[in-house]
């Protein structure tokens, strides 16, 4: 019941802000450098086009566009009917696509249906993370592959204190109207009940995705996202690109 009622509240939560999601940092990607920043890994790590793509917690649809440029049949999924309807209406008409309204966590998909599982600041917020992880890997096809983008945004980097105290002070003196990121009240009291509400760290998924079956997992650099969104950001923003350590995942279901 606990988990229930916190997914529920995930839910409102992400649904309240759908409208002006894509207004705040690090939702929206910009055209040009940082949309090729952030589609790079999945030039690199997933399968040849086209190849069928599940994207877990798709949001407002500006990661399945990088997925669906490459070439790829998407299936792009999330548990907010509200997130969905601004996607729908981005990507009206484009074939190889669908839109699905189900939990990431029990997707509901066919057994080995999908070439490659893709989800971008998903796992942070995931209440049964193993019987999530398990659900992904009975959805891939035998040698499928996984690619998480994610990080801890629970407490600022050891680096990143610093951009942290200074954003702390410009938003007491010139709040951001559609920035609710990981200082915000509400998100703070979500990431208080979830299983890694005290901070995701890479070293934290490789025993849960191992459990769950997946071989090869590795570690991936954020910096080169970071630095084409510094190109692209004012001061504030480029600073909030310093503050979490974030991180990109890559496994395999054994082929």
């Amino acid at each position: 019941m606990i988990n229930h009622d916190l997914a529920e509240d995930i839910r409102d939560y992400w649904s309240r802000r759908s409208e002006t999601f894509d207004q705040a940092f690090g939702h929206a990607i910009a055209p040009g450098a940082e949309a090729a920043a952030w589609a790079q890994p999945m030039r690199d790590h997933l399968p040849p086009a086209p190849a069928r793509v599940m994207e877990l917690a798709c949001g407002t649809g500006e990661v399945t566009r990088l997925i669906h440029d490459l070439g790829h049949e998407v299936t792009a999924l999330d548990f907010s009917e509200a997130m969905l309807a601004v996607a729908r209406a981005k990507h009206a008409g484009k074939p190889r696509l669908r839109f699905v309204l189900a939990d990431a966590q029990v997707t509901m998909e066919p057994d080995a249906s999908q070439d490659a599982i893709l989800c971008r600041h998903l796992v942070w917020t995931l209440t049964r993370p193993e019987e999530g992880f398990a659900d992904w890997f009975r959805v891939l096809k035998p040698g499928g592959r996984l690619l998480v983008y994610d990080g801890d945004w629970a407490q600022p980097a050891r680096s990143g204190r610093w951009p942290a105290r200074l954003l702390a002070l410009w938003d007491r003196i010139s709040p951001d109207p559609f920035y609710d990121g990981a200082m915000g009240a509400r998100h703070a009291a979500i990431m208080a009940g979830l299983p890694f509400g005290t901070g995701l760290r890479f070293e934290m998924l490789v025993p849960l995705l191992e459990k769950a079956g997946f071989t090869a997992i590795m570690r991936h650099s954020h910096e080169p996202i970071a630095r084409a969104q510094r190109r692209v950001n004012g001061l504030r923003n480029r600073l909030r690109t310093r503050v979490y350590d974030r991180f990109i995942l890559t496994a395999q279901k054994p082929g």
